[in-house]
């Protein structure tokens, strides 16, 4: 692991976030970037986010975008939001509103 970042408590489903995940793992950093800004979901905004601080991160300590790859890319539930709303004879219906925290590590690629 050279350089990771991590977003907490984002409001959005973890099965919606690792469909896009699925797509940067193991990719190079700029590729993950490129597949990210052309992917229609809504977890791509908070993705982009997050690699781009890790590529900062890697670049405070010298490394060069080019020879970084996604190493890891990680998708854990966070708290849930429980809320209720008005059911058939008087009774409740819960809803839950998932969180998610997502962690992207970045790596140098083993060039031979």
């Amino acid at each position: 692991m050279i350089a990771r970042a991590e977003g907490k408590f984002l409001r959005i489903s973890p099965s919606k976030v690792r469909i896009v995940l699925d797509l940067i793992r193991g990719k190079d950093a700029a590729v993950a970037q490129s597949i990210l800004l052309h992917v229609n979901k809504r977890s791509k905004e908070y993705l982009i986010k997050i690699l781009k601080s890790a590529i900062a991160n890697a670049k405070v300590k010298g490394f060069a975008v080019d020879k970084l790859y996604v190493s890891k890319a990680l998708c854990n539930c966070g708290p849930m939001w429980k809320r209720f709303k008005a059911a058939a004879f008087g009774r409740a219906a819960s809803i839950v509103k998932r969180t998610v925290h997502i962690k992207i590590e970045l790596d140098l690629k083993n060039i031979k």
